[in-house]
């Protein structure tokens, strides 16, 4: 099985995966003894310039020479590697985050647990390794992940968490590389319970955008759940709990950054939809957010507000909203998107809220689809028929499209 390798042991995510019942697509081997020429000889293809891994040269699963690594500067790649036939599998065991990461199994399928990762699998804890945690501010990131991943019966560790807290206290957590925390934070929002992530790193100087909405009041009336950081921890659950898309999720999560900026300025949270834009861009830019995500994070900022008050919106504005702000009917996708996270922000306000309907996100849905239904291409020709050019042309269409949106309403009277 492993192409003459006498210590190839299965390490990692793949022995915890098979402890806790889960199918793991990944399988990595750390192999004892070996050198890079051996693997070589035995026709393991190298992968990868900062250690040695290999692929094997059939199943193609990762195979890395067992490898001590010693702080020597800042950031995660301010490490020395020692891959030497030397290097022992508790050494290489040791290196790794969490220890119910850090088992292995040999190909009898005896566990070799040496830092009782066993235990804590029972006992539902996320414990560091060794103090070498704190060699590599990317694990506070991926401790906070799988928290995510695993919900809320897990722990951090008190110790762990002081060690994230140290992290946090000596600088070192300012020298995570943006990529790496938009790849984390990408994985965080796709597990089950995302809001853990950030509640996890809160305070931790990572996501400030966050942390500033702790404190900032709402009406109790619409927001019994508390401050703003409460519901947005909330509405970001409930995108998750209805199995809502990334996008979805990441713009139920940045929806509200306007609310601490609008209350320090004035006191109030009014225009908070249109001051969170800038705070959105600063978010995607520093941390490498990719522009799909910051294009729905931008738009449901903006337009939240006006999805919920749908019903009292009149036909012309209701045509701004869809067509000029929103582009439902050449972004279909997108616009369902965020009228889903409109919908989380709906019932992401605690117990008494979270099954209460939401006929906003229907009525939006059937306008978009009646609009675009329209023969526009009709009404072009018509225009044309009549002398009208250029501009007029478009006021033509948009005067249609007005028109469609009016005899819908004419038709819903609970609408109005």
């Amino acid at each position: 099985m492993h192409k003459d390798l006498t210590q190839a042991y299965l390490v990692g995510g793949a022995v915890r995966d098979r402890l806790l019942n889960i199918h793991s697509k990944d399988h990595d081997y750390v192999v004892i003894g070996e050198t890079a020429a051996t693997m070589l000889n035995l026709g393991y293809q190298p992968i990868g310039s900062d250690f040695p891994v290999f692929l094997h040269p059939e199943t193609k699963d990762e195979y890395a020479l067992a490898r001590t690594e010693r702080k020597s500067g800042s950031g995660y790649k301010g490490f020395t590697v020692d891959a030497s036939a030397s290097v022992t599998l508790e050494e290489d065991l040791a290196r790794r985050d969490l220890t119910i990461n850090s088992m292995a199994q040999d190909t009898s399928g005896k566990i070799i647990d040496p830092y009782s990762g066993q235990r804590d699998l029972k006992n539902k804890i996320l414990r560091h390794t060794t103090a070498a945690f704190s060699e590599d501010p990317v694990r506070v990131l991926r401790v906070a992940r799988f928290l995510a991943r695993f919900g809320d019966q897990w722990k951090i560790h008190p110790d762990t968490y002081a060690l994230m807290e140290q992290l946090r206290d000596s600088g070192e957590l300012k020298h995570l590389v943006a990529e790496r925390v938009w790849k984390e934070t990408e994985k965080a929002l796709q597990e089950k319970h995302p809001h853990l992530y950030f509640m996890a790193l809160h305070k931790l100087g990572i996501f400030p955008e966050i942390e500033a909405m702790q404190g900032i009041p709402q009406p109790k009336k619409h927001h019994p759940e508390g401050d703003v950081y409460n519901h947005t921890m909330l509405v970001l659950k409930r995108a998750a709990e209805l199995d809502f898309d990334i996008e979805t999720r990441f713009a139920a999560l940045t929806h509200d950054f306007g609310k601490s900026i609008c209350h320090h300025k004035r006191a109030t949270l009014h225009g908070h939809e249109q001051e969170g834009l800038a705070a959105i861009e600063q978010f995607c830019q520093r941390i490498k957010v990719p522009n799909r995500f910051k294009t729905i994070g931008l738009l449901t900022s903006d337009n939240h507000t006006r999805c919920h008050n749908i019903f009292q919106l009149t036909p012309k504005t209701l045509h701004k909203f869809i067509i000029e702000n929103m582009n439902a009917v050449a972004q279909p996708q997108r616009f369902k998107q965020f009228l889903q996270a409109c919908l989380c922000d709906s019932q992401g306000r605690g117990a008494t809220f979270v099954d209460n309907p939401y006929p906003q996100m229907h009525f939006a849905m059937q306008l978009a689809e009646l609009l675009s239904q329209l023969d526009r291409k009709s009404v072009v020709r018509q225009a044309i028929k009549q002398g009208k050019k250029g501009p007029d042309i478009g006021d033509s269409v948009r005067l249609a499209e007005i028109s469609c949106i009016r005899d819908y309403l004419k038709t819903q009277p609970t609408a109005q």
